[in-house]
Parts: C-alpha cells; structure tokens; sequence
C-alpha cells in the first residue's frame, strides 16, 4: 500500500487539524485529486494525491491533529481496479469481486489459514501497526483500547470492531471491583463545580481562533502600544461617491466604496511619515519603501487580514476590486498563505458592527493600524455662530511607541483626516 503523507505546508507551518476528508474508504482517486483539507494557523489547505489508486484506509478522524510527514492514509496501488482500460466495465469488475469473494469464504484449511497468519504478521512487523479496519480504529480511540493488544477470531488476523468491544467488556469486568473500592473516597474528594451544576456548553477552540489568541496577547506583550484618536467629516467623500457611484459601476463593474480613499489616504500618510511603515528586527529599524496595506476581513473562523499589494500603484477601482476579490475568498475559506503575508500597514472597519470607538491591536511585526468606525450623524460647529450636522467618523491609530514617537503618530492622522475631508488630494498623492 501507498502511504499517504501530511505534505509540506509553508513556511513556520509544521502542523494542521484534520478539516474534513473529501474521499471515503473505497473511492478511486487519480493523481492530483484532492484527499482532505486541512485546517492551518493561518488558511485551510486542500491535500492532494501523489498516484492513482483506490483508498484502502483512513487513519485520522476530522478534529484530530497532525504533523507534516505523518502518515493519515494508505492507498491501494489500484493496478486494475483504478484503470480506466476501454476493455474493463462495470459488470466485470463487479463478477471479480464475486469471485474473490467466494475464494476466500471457500479457504479454511489450517495450511491457508497459517499462511494468512504468517502474512498478516509480516504485514503488521513491516510498517509496526496492527491490521485493523477503519471502523474498529475509530471505536478502539473512543474506547481507549489498544489494537495491539486485542485477540481476532479472523483467519486474516484482520482486527474487527466486534473484537475490540469484545476486549474492552472483559477489560472492563476486571475493572469493576477495583472502581468499586475506590468510589467512595472519590466522592468526598470531589470539589463542586464553579457553576453549581448550571448547564454549560463546552465548545473547542479551532486551530485558527488558537493562533489569533496567541498572537493577540504576544503583541501586547512585546510591543509598547499607544492608541491616538481624530475624527473625520465624511460630507466630501459622501457627496462625491452620491456624484460618482453609478457611472464608477458602470465603468469598473464595481460600487465605489469607502475602503479606497481611507487606503489612498493611509498610503499618502505613510510616505510623509515611513516610520508608521516600518518593523523591528533585533536592533535595527526596516523601513519599507513599499505600500503592502492589510484589510481586516471577519471570517467564519476569526478575523484573517489579506494584503491589497502595491496599493499605492493602483486606481480606485483597482483597490476596490481586489479588497472585493480578497474578502470573498476569506469568506470561502479560499486564501492563499501568500495573499495574508508580507503586509506593511493594516486598516480595520468595526463600523461594519456598528463599532464607534475601538483601540486595534497591531498586527505584528507591523508598528501601526488604522481603525475605522460607524459614520455617525452629528452637530458640528462650522464657526462661532453656525452647527450644522455632519456625517462624522471616529478614527483612531494604535503604534508601537518603541519606534514611533506621539507626535509623529498624531501627526500621521491628522494627515489621513486633511485627505480625506479633501478628496482630490488623493488623486495628487496617489
């Protein structure tokens, strides 16, 4: 049989969780054919087939985790039953297994059943495991039972599930008398439960909602972060996208957005003040000189953040779409690791949910974010004399105070707001 293997996954990857199968025990697959996908810190990875044959046993359940190079299924070689020969058809293939079967109902002389003794345990001390079917596997893991250690009445030395249950009912009689012995002194050590028997549900955290957690309290722990707060007077951009939002649509094939001008005004900030652009490595200062902005995107399993590439070097309608086409694949679970790395500044929207005021945590090894939250009709006063209402937004910048000073992190946003309240100043410092 063919050992299917965890494949190498990326970079700082050594490990996934079992997402689903997407073949069962008996299926023909080709080469290419995608087996599983698993679940990584950062995306879902579909595995593929290395041959072609037929899927003779699945070792892993979804849920579990795995290590790359470990082994979760074996593949039959499929010579025959995986060919697609014009001369085979169903009714043959079908009459082979008859056949077969019959044979092996038909062999129970002691000489054949000590030479399927003999090749089962060859089979067992090549590859160390014991000869099991994938049902006896799974209910041997729920039981607790080592396969090893249980008896088979098959001629085959195959291990059934009805033997495993046999092994742990006997398992368990011995067992009785000892738990017997022992409840009493259990129960006056047991310490009441903190919810006083109130239900509760317990619920597993996914690998990725691991992963954000962890980093999440990482980056406060290693960065010194401040956040500083402005606000906007979206009526500009309001008036302009009403002016410009059925013929932007109808030229690009996409609406005009707010995500665009808040990173062509990120982007303008950033070349006026590069720190804001920048990471630590050890004792030296990177700054980037080129414009990789992250956009947060809310996913089923936790916040993902894909990276619009060279965004300083896109129009409008290009930052629009590739935000469109990145979110929708966060949504699918379609991202690639490629297209979350690598970004050099990242801009948040709570407004979505409704957030009016909010301090991001950085997106580490980054030093700045960018917050956006809910446009929010309110007085303002114009002069001494007039208020007016205005749609008005909170926006707020969380850096990293070891690099970035207070007054260049006030200043960075002062900067977005000028654009922003100024539009066509954009086109300039695009």
């Amino acid at each position: 049989m063919i050992e299917v293997k965890v494949p190498e996954l990326a970079e700082s990857i050594t490990e996934g969780t079992i997402s689903q199968w997407l073949i069962k025990v008996g299926d023909k697959v080709e080469k290419g054919d995608n087996l599983v996908e698993l679940e990584t810190d950062k995306v879902n990875i579909e595995v593929s087939a290395e041959n072609d044959g037929v899927i003779e046993e699945l070792l892993k359940e979804p849920g579990d985790n795995v290590e790359v190079g470990e082994i979760i299924a074996y593949l039959g070689n499929g010579e025959g039953s995986s060919s697609k020969s014009s001369e085979e058809d169903t009714s043959e293939k079908t009459e082979a297994k008859k056949e077969e079967k019959q044979s092996a109902e038909e062999a129970k002389s002691d000489q054949e059943s000590k030479v399927h003794a003999t090749e089962s345990s060859e089979e067992k001390s090549e590859n160390g495991r014991t000869v099991a079917s994938p049902s006896a596997r799974k209910l041997a893991r729920e039981l607790g039972v080592d396969l090893n250690n249980v008896e088979t009445r098959d001629p085959l030395g195959r291990v059934r599930p009805d033997d495993v249950k046999a092994h742990a009912d006997k398992a368990n009689q011995k067992e009785a008398p000892k738990e017997k012995k022992q409840e009493a002194p259990k129960q006056q050590k047991q310490t009441p439960e903190p919810n006083d028997g109130k239900p509760v549900e317990r619920v597993k955290m996914s690998r990725r909602r691991q992963t954000i957690a962890k980093r999440l309290v990482e980056v406060q722990h290693t960065a010194a972060m401040l956040t500083t707060f402005n606000e906007v007077d979206m009526t500009a951009i309001m008036e302009l996208r009403k002016r410009r939002k059925d013929k932007f649509l109808e030229d690009n094939d996409v609406k005009l957005g707010f995500m665009s001008f808040f990173t062509k005004a990120v982007v303008g900030a950033l070349k006026k003040y590069p720190r804001l652009n920048a990471e630590i490595q050890d004792t030296d200062i990177v700054l980037k000189k080129f414009y990789d902005i992250g956009i947060a995107v809310g996913a089923e399993e936790g916040l993902v953040v894909p990276v619009v590439r060279d965004a300083d070097k896109l129009s409008f309608a290009g930052i629009e779409q590739e935000i469109g086409n990145l979110a929708k694949k966060a949504r699918d679970n379609k991202l690639k690791l490629d297209e979350l790395q690598g970004g050099s500044f990242t801009i948040t929207n709570g407004g979505i949910f409704g957030s009016m005021l909010s301090t991001p945590i950085l997106n580490a090894p980054q030093v700045g974010i960018l917050g956006m939250h809910k446009i929010q009709w309110r007085p303002v006063a114009i002069d001494q004399e007039r208020m007016e209402n205005r749609p008005m937004m909170y926006i707020a910048l969380s850096y990293d105070h070891r690099i970035v000073d207070g007054g260049e992190a006030v200043s960075f946003l002062a900067k977005i707001k000028e654009l922003l309240e100024d539009p066509e100043q954009l086109l300039l410092e695009g």
